[in-house]
């Protein structure tokens, strides 16, 4: 292994310690006896197709990230090489506080040349239409569960203030201007501007509409792949059982991502686990087993698609003796 991807994989431990952590606390939380028998009595036969629906996900997201390259101007970039970058970016989640996502904005910058600071509003945009379309997803169990509406309401204004502060262009730009007179931020300043022409042009109102309408699509098929497990795990089918799912799993991803922990890890398992015994949908066992699996074949299935990506990525996490590209650039 070539000494820049031993750090990239240095930069994943803490985030992989933590997930094993958060694994054996949930199974100590729902008494770890009655969740193996759990798993012996899931019917199997549901998890791959929980995978395929996890995959149908990514493949509308991937559409997503590839639209938006072009959207900043790096067209030049070939859906191959794209999507080899966006595969590649999965483990990046589980970085402390998700900062290892900078690196896609360095990938972009090295195959397009476009500014990394630019590249890095590509994966803010991904996170706040994503953020948009589960929280929409999410609206009718809000509606049901009246004891979830401060939280989404607080993120959904703030997701859309941001839109629409980006979209005010003389406002930003005038606050840019302040922020250059002040010394103390350098350069920082002239990376903040490329960052927000990328903004600009992403969260123009039909790119946004597209991306939300898109991320929907994408988060509802691993609602779907939620459903799935539930009913592996012996809950009976049925149009509540499948709201329901969809409605956890959407919530669960916001707050998941609002607790800027790597991965959500934590936070979207505590999230899935205690929506699942509040509503009385799962007793705590099956709700521990439910949380498992679909994080399983949601996040670590990423995980390992991504890390898999990296043994093939000799191009992106290229030998420490070549130049290596920073927002500088």
């Amino acid at each position: 292994m070539n000494p820049t991807r031993r750090i990239y994989f240095q930069k994943l431990i803490p985030g992989l310690i933590f997930g094993f952590v958060v694994f054996i606390g949930l199974s100590l939380l729902g008494d770890i006896h009655q969740v193996g028998r759990s798993f012996q009595t899931f019917n199997w036969s549901f998890f791959p197709l929980a995978l395929g629906f996890t995959l149908f996900n990514y493949s509308l997201r991937f559409l997503k990230w590839h639209f938006y390259l072009k959207l900043i101007g790096a067209r030049q970039i070939p859906w191959r090489r794209s999507l080899k970058m966006f595969v590649a970016g999965f483990p990046l989640a589980v970085t402390p506080g998700k900062v290892g996502e900078v690196l896609k904005g360095i990938w972009i910058n090295r195959y397009s040349g476009i500014p990394a600071a630019r590249g890095v509003s590509v994966v803010v945009a991904e996170r706040i239409s994503d953020g948009l379309a589960v929280l929409f997803l999410s609206t009718l169990g809000v509606i049901a569960y009246p004891r979830y509406w401060p939280a989404f309401l607080i993120v959904l204004v703030l997701l859309i203030f941001t839109i629409v502060i980006s979209q005010i262009r003389p406002l930003a730009l005038f606050i840019i201007e302040r922020l250059e007179k002040i010394r103390l931020l350098g350069n920082a300043i002239h990376h903040l501007r490329e960052f927000y022409e990328g903004s600009y042009m992403l969260f123009q109102p039909l790119p946004t509409f597209a991306a939300v309408m898109l991320g929907m699509i994408s988060w509802f098929g691993e609602g779907v792949g939620f459903y799935l497990i539930l009913i592996g795990l012996g809950l009976p089918p049925g149009a509540t059982l499948f709201s329901s799912a969809v409605f956890i799993l959407a919530f669960s991803t916001v707050v998941g991502a609002v607790s800027a922990l790597p991965g959500g890890l934590g936070a979207a398992e505590a999230s899935i686990a205690g929506m699942l015994a509040i509503t009385g949908l799962a007793d705590p066992a099956r709700a521990t087993t439910a949380t498992v699996l679909i994080r399983l074949a949601t996040l670590w299935f990423g995980e390992v698609l991504g890390l898999t990506a990296w043994l093939f990525s000799g191009d992106l996490l290229g030998p420490t003796n070549e130049r290596q590209p920073s927002l500088e650039d």
